[in-house]
């Protein structure tokens, strides 16, 4: 493989470098990303409740990975569409290679989950019981619990010729209950809803869910009581099984003339989408399996067996249990006083650009930012782009009380959030009783642009204040994610936010912007056209560099740039959190190409990008991946960072750190394999996300030192 463009006579080099064999599959690389996460659960490195969180996130990721992407394929397959992927399969090849990977690693995780996460979490003094472990009083109290709190909750469903088969919502876990009525024919079927209305793990003691030492999992508490359901009938057998559904919401261009009311249809519809996967219990019957797959009109190749409990998203509520000793120490970011006294955020940016990186720096300035615009008589209108704000915003009540406050509010609120879609829909009329101007996007293009514009009067001149983010405007996320924030007065940023909010609420066709690269108008052009200076000056015999993070790779073109520049001899150091279809270290084509993931304590999500060495280094950071649909279906940005101050903080908190990490970083290999860096010996272990936990411990700020 590493020789494959050296031999004589081969393709010119922009033909070499279409070839398929330089590309990984999009959906195999994602899948590569899963288990990345899933070796976390198993590294015994992390606290034990973070181990749980690792695996809960796994199944999490694999629950969406089926509901848009699988569902997609299958969707290829039914319209007979031939186009294959950037590496030459068609749908039906890559799922039949998702469903090889998915088993092998459905396997792992349950051997993780049964065999050391388990016996590890009784080891400290806490387990997952059965209902045979349990007895005495504890076996009354919890059936006075199903009798008084599950019972009234459930509905039977029987399957006959005189009940149809019942709907099985998406991701919803069920029970298939064989029973007999005493007569010698055949088994009845019914279907028994494990409500997702109560918690799915049961106190087995009387005390308080996340303080108790002893659980058990609702669908065993509801198999243990199904005599209380089908009195005067036999359970012969019962067996959990759960659907997953396609869940990709498609607006169509008839529906879009009134968006918010297409996108509320369709995220009624989402849970009616054709089923895609069936998970069972590996002891399930032929029989039952049969019924289920037949009545769900799905294929033996779509049944997933598992050895544990299904639906292990909902592992993710075991790190909530009131163990701190089981835990990662809590994180105090800096920067809390930042903007501290009323109006000072405004001083503060005016005298120079303030960059935030969160969570190592609190999300708190950015509230400050938002609260005190809301409330000062100067500020004559806030405009703020919304695509994710999470569950009680502190956001949003802001910008209600500014329009109240009689300044001029405009937001645009992206609906199409996927599966924060009835969120954002509940946003955007809350906004509008509130007097502000909602605006929900452009027609054919999702807003993923993150930025917050506020225009203030200053004595007889105007000025304008922004806000420009990698992440979402979200409290909760600001928290776990990394993410970037630059806040600046800078009049040519200012100007361009201004044009670019015409053009999201209005009819302004304006593409071409001072500063700022917007998709899907200039934002590829102008990364393309930085790679290609970068390989004239490796040509020229300058000094070039390219290092990029962000969480996916895919775009064919932008790969392509980026051999180019390789061949040139342009050192690039690529950090690909998730998808990375670029193939490195291959001879002639990418020897000068290093990729890594980072899968950490925090969700590595900031994308910043630097071309250049010394003084001509260029820094950016964007909204947007280097994805087709970032850069074409979406509205992006992506922002130069000029302070020197905030250059050499992007430097030394985001760059230096992701490349020295010899302790969670993993090295993609030209085979699509990814290796985990280890220290020489006698090398100290250097984590990039802890290197910089440590760093606010050592500037006297109150976060937690790494354990000694």
């Amino acid at each position: 493989m590493t020789d494959l463009f050296l031999r004589e006579g081969g393709a010119p080099p922009d033909e070499q470098l279409r070839d398929q064999s330089l590309y990984f599959n999009r959906e195999i690389s994602w899948l590569a990303f899963n288990r990345r996460v899933l070796e976390e659960a198993s590294d015994p490195s992390w606290p034990l409740l973070e181990r749980f969180k690792f695996l809960g996130i796994f199944h999490s990721n694999l629950d969406e990975f089926f509901m848009i992407r699988v569902s997609g394929l299958h969707e290829q397959l039914e319209a007979s569409v031939t186009e294959r992927s950037a590496d030459g399969l068609s749908a039906q090849e890559q799922l039949a290679r998702i469903s090889d990977i998915v088993r092998r690693d459905l396997e792992l995780a349950a051997e993780t989950l049964t065999r050391d996460l388990l016996p590890k979490l009784q080891e400290t003094g806490m387990r997952l019981a059965r209902w045979n472990d349990i007895d005495g009083e504890q076996r009354k109290r919890l059936t006075r619990y199903f009798e008084s709190v599950v019972f009234p909750v459930l509905t039977p469903l029987a399957f006959d010729p005189a009940h149809p088969f019942p709907f099985v919502s998406n991701l919803s876990l069920s029970l298939a209950v064989c029973l007999g009525n005493g007569e010698d024919r055949p088994s009845l079927f019914a279907r028994v809803k494990v409500p997702a209305s109560l918690p799915r793990f049961a106190p087995v003691s009387e005390a308080p869910l996340f303080r108790s030492r002893e659980f058990l999992l609702m669908e065993d508490l509801i198999k243990a009581h199904l005599g209380d359901l089908f009195p005067g009938m036999d359970v012969l057998n019962a067996f959990s099984f759960r659907v997953t559904r396609d869940a990709d919401i498609d607006v169509r261009e008839e529906e879009a003339n009134d968006l918010l009311r297409s996108v509320a249809e369709n995220v009624r519809r989402r849970r009616f989408g054709a089923a895609v996967r069936l998970e069972v219990q590996n002891d399930c019957t032929a029989e039952v399996r049969h019924v289920l797959t037949s009545q769900l009109e799905l294929d033996s190749d779509d049944v997933y067996e598992a050895e544990g409990p299904l639906g292990g998203t909902d592992l993710l509520a075991i790190p909530r249990l009131d163990r701190p000793d089981l835990k990662d120490t809590p994180l105090v970011p800096a920067s809390r006083s930042l903007f501290a006294r009323k109006g000072e955020a405004f001083e503060q940016i005016g005298k120079g650009d303030v960059l935030l990186h969160h969570p190592y720096d609190s999300f708190d300035p950015v509230l400050r930012f938002l609260n005190d615009a809301a409330s000062d008589p100067d500020v004559l209108a806030i405009k703020m782009t919304l695509y994710r704000t999470g569950a009680d915003s502190p956001i949003i009540p802001a910008l209600a009380r500014a329009a109240e406050n009689g300044k001029q509010v405009a937001v645009l609120v992206e609906l199409q959030a996927r599966f924060d879609e009835e969120k954002n829909i509940q946003w955007a009329r809350a906004l509008e009783r509130a007097g502000v101007h909602v605006a929900y996007g452009v027609e054919g293009l999702k807003t993923h642009a993150k930025l917050a514009l506020v225009v203030r009067r200053e004595g007889a001149a105007i000025r304008r204040y922004v806000h420009f983010g990698t992440g979402n405007y979200n409290t909760a996320t600001a928290g776990i994610y990394t993410d970037l924030g630059l806040f600046t007065a800078r009049p040519e940023f200012g100007h361009d936010a201004s044009e670019l909010f015409n053009f999201l609420t209005g009819f302004s066709k304006k593409t071409d912007y001072r500063c700022l690269s917007v998709a899907p108008f200039t934002l590829r052009n102008r990364i393309v056209a930085l790679i290609r200076g970068e390989a004239e000056k490796a040509r020229s015999g300058r000094p070039a560099r390219i290092v990029a993070k962000m969480n996916s790779l895919v775009d064919a073109g932008v790969i392509q740039e980026l051999y180019r520049a390789s061949r040139s001899g342009v050192p690039i150091e690529l950090a690909v959190r998730g998808i990375c279809c670029l193939r490195p270290g291959v001879s002639g084509v990418s020897e000068t190409i290093r990729v890594s993931s980072v899968v950490g304590r925090f969700l590595e999500h900031s994308r910043a990008f630097a071309f250049g060495v010394g003084e001509e280094e260029q820094i950016y950071i964007s909204s947007a991946d280097w994805m087709p649909r970032n850069f074409f279906r979406r509205v992006e940005l992506m922002v130069p960072v000029l302070e020197k101050s905030a250059k050499e903080k992007i430097r030394q908190e985001v760059f230096e750190p992701w490349i020295a990490d010899n302790a969670r970083a993993r090295d993609l290999l030209s085979d699509g394999s990814y290796v985990r860096r280890s220290p020489a010996p006698g090398e100290p272990a250097r984590d990039a996300q802890q290197t910089l936990v440590d760093k606010l411990a050592r500037r006297g700020l109150r976060a937690v030192p790494s354990a000694p």
